[in-house]
């Protein structure tokens, strides 16, 4: 029985968890910060958006470029590159150089988190594929809901600008971890296939893949929506500190992290389909949950919803990515699609959340995410009813 190798597992880990928690650091403030810069609903979508967009068009050629040719050289550049981009924040004057600035990030953004998880994807023993990849979820859960807390309390107490700084020390952190104990491109699994990974042709034709794109794609318009406006609605109407954005915003990563490696462990052993059209109907309580809210326990509340939900479903679509990946031999190729549906995610949920406020009001953003969530759900519901048929190169 193929086991993992520890080691490199422990490194991607804590790489990630460095990278994600310098992420997490500024990704609360840049909403106020725009704001304060003049920024109406449309460019602070932009902000967020750029990111994204930039990152959908570059998964596919990362992902299959890491499955012909390794993951570590991707790796050890992407998070230098996340490095440099702290730099250039600490130099922006404007909300045009955020945007520049973001869509740089999101670059650098496409080469690490597709290829790190095709690499984690490339070391699970089969049978293991949920419990592993909770397990390893961790980081990223970990990184994101420590991030904010930390982002809010030097925010308070410092400035914006050391939290750009501290940003760009953990993504250092992560890339000397990656470049001396990663072990050399020629030791890498990836490379013991002698043919080449399965077209994307074939692949984007597979119902699974489709369904599993769907859903992976409405969860994270959601957390755009939510982690673009949520700051701006606390800020406007409730007038809370940046520090309670923070944990605002660490309460739904944080309740999903916490909970990615137990539910990974039952989605080994249950039904992975149910599990994901669970978390989905959860994720649509607690979307709707913000535009009702009235004070900060409210969003509060809505938060550890929206983690609960998060934390029962992601478990079992990244098995089920896998578990597909594995059997397609082009693991870096389906991390990279679904690395996408979060990509274009994020870009449509904060472009259409900034829409909705600049047109109608800002809780609309909330209900538009809802309704989305609900038409995820379903669409990964009927593309799974049936077995497909087994990928063919």
């Amino acid at each position: 029985m193929q086991r993992m190798d520890k080691k490199v597992f422990g490194v991607l880990f804590f790489s990630i968890f460095a990278a994600i928690t310098g992420v997490g650091i500024v990704v609360p403030l840049l909403p106020v910060y725009a704001h304060d810069l003049g920024a109406g609903g449309f460019y602070i979508g932009m902000i967020f958006g750029a990111f994204s967009l930039s990152r959908t068009f570059l998964l596919p050629y990362f992902g299959r470029r890491s499955d012909i040719h390794g993951r570590k050289p991707l790796i050890v550049a992407g998070l230098l590159c996340y490095a440099l981009v702290s730099v250039a924040f600490v130099c922006s004057r404007n909300v045009e150089h955020l945007i520049v600035i973001r869509f740089l990030q999101g670059i650098a953004s496409a080469m690490i988190m597709p290829v790190v998880q095709a690499y984690v994807g490339d070391i699970t023993p089969p049978g293991r594929e949920g419990f592993t990849m909770g397990l390893f979820n961790m980081s990223l859960f970990m990184g994101l809901s420590a991030g904010p807390l930390i982002g809010g309390l030097i925010n308070d107490n410092f400035s914006l600008k050391i939290a750009f700084i501290c940003m760009g020390i953990l993504a250092l952190v992560g890339f000397f971890l990656s470049l001396f104990m990663l072990p050399p491109v020629s030791a890498e699994r990836v490379l013991a296939h002698k043919r080449l990974p399965v077209s994307w042709h074939v692949l984007m034709k597979d119902h699974e893949i489709a369904a599993l794109f769907s859903f992976r794609f409405v969860y994270t318009l959601c957390i755009g929506i939510i982690w673009a406006f949520m700051p701006v609605l606390a800020d406007s109407e409730f007038f809370l500190s940046s520090t309670a954005i923070g944990i605002l915003v660490m309460l739904a990563v944080c309740v999903s992290g916490v909970l990615t490696t137990p539910m990974g462990y039952v989605a080994d052993r249950i039904n992975k389909r149910w599990m994901v059209i669970l978390g989905g109907m959860i994720i649509t309580l607690a979307v709707l949950s913000f535009y009702r809210a009235t004070g900060f326990w409210d969003l509060f509340a809505a938060n550890v919803i929206f983690g609960v939900g998060g934390g029962i479903s992601m478990p079992a679509l990244m098995a089920l990515a896998v578990i597909k990946g594995q059997r397609a031999e082009a693991m870096g190729s389906v991390m990279a699609l679904l690395t996408m549906a979060h990509s274009f995610g994020m870009f449509l949920g904060a472009l259409m959340g900034g829409l909705m406020m600049d047109m109608f009001q800002l809780r609309q953003a909330f209900a538009g995410g809802s309704l989305m969530m609900v038409v995820g759900v379903v669409t990964f519901a009927v593309l799974t009813r049936c077995r497909p048929k087994a990928i063919r190169a």
